[in-house]
């Protein structure tokens, strides 16, 4: 088993000066709040160290908080006290822990991770600290699909909140190319109580949206906000693609949304570029943010 220090998450993270975490105002209580996906690093699921690690970069690049696969932390649900107080002691607040699913492997009759592991994941999950179970799933293919997607979503929800774990919904960018027309069958026929999103900015601006005009109809359903930024179909460092960064920051704030935006700097090739990414991310947020 590698350290933590040699599991291909960089070298230490050089001094930020200049700027905090909550400089702009996004302090605890405010409306909005900046945290990161760990998906921009490479972690060892089976050493717990690696993913403080990473915690600790997240920290200190000045982000309030962060969001992790729910293979990070599998290792740690029959112990969890330990794990729990480790994760507090980092400062940062922990927005949730995501299911992701390759297509192949969700429930094929409601395009969604299964109950059987999501329950146990709210229920070894719950037990860690996060404010949100957040699920995504595959494109539904039929209306019949979709209808069972609706229903499903609406189940998990209220598994979830049984167990004071309110639940998310994170799309990709098949939700908005949909021949069924999935993304606005989510918004308006899921339960508002059951079901909140996780909207994926970028992935939607991918699939054709205007993501602002999005914001301005449905902010009231979101907890959170993902943003990437893309330039000629591939994925870049937010900020330096064709992403309506400064619209939809400006969008946000006339809104006065309050919630979690959250730099998501993953790669389709399976690159994790850890800092190089997610430093230039999270200024380019940081500058949108104060204008």
């Amino acid at each position: 088993m590698k350290s933590a220090g040699a599991f291909a998450i960089g070298g230490a993270l050089p001094a930020i000066t200049g700027f905090n975490a909550f400089a702009l105002g996004l302090k605890s209580g405010a409306s909005i709040q900046i945290g990161a996906q760990t998906n921009a690093w490479a972690i060892n699921p089976k050493n717990f160290g690696s993913f403080l690690a990473v915690l600790g970069q997240v920290k200190q690049v000045g982000y309030a908080g962060f969001e992790t696969g729910f293979v990070n932390l599998l290792a740690e649900f029959d112990s969890p006290n330990v794990a729990r107080q480790k994760i507090a002691d980092t400062g940062l607040t922990f927005f949730g822990i995501h299911i992701f699913l390759p297509p192949d492997k969700v429930d094929q009759a409601t395009r969604l991770p299964g109950a059987a592991l999501y329950e146990k994941v709210a229920r070894g999950g719950v037990a860690l600290g996060p404010q949100h179970l957040i699920l995504s799933g595959a494109p539904s293919r039929t209306a019949d699909e979709l209808k069972a997607k609706i229903e499903a979503l609406n189940t998990a929800g209220r598994f979830s909140k049984s167990l004071g774990l309110p639940l998310a919904y994170h799309n990709h960018w098949w939700e908005f190319d949909s021949k069924v027309g999935e993304i606005d069958a989510l918004y308006s026929q899921t339960d508002p109580a059951l079901v909140s999103f996780l909207l994926d900015a970028g992935h939607a601006y991918r699939g054709g949206a205007d993501v602002p005009a999005f914001l301005r109809s449905h902010a009231k359903r979101l907890v959170g906000v993902h943003l990437r930024d893309y330039e000629d179909g591939k994925q870049v460092p937010l900020g330096q693609g064709r992403f309506p960064l400064s619209e939809v920051a400006a969008t946000l704030k006339q809104l006065q949304w309050k919630g979690w935006v959250l730099n998501e700097e993953e790669r389709e090739d399976g690159t994790k570029g850890g800092l190089t990414v997610i430093e230039p991310a999270f200024k380019a947020l940081q500058g949108v943010l104060a204008e």
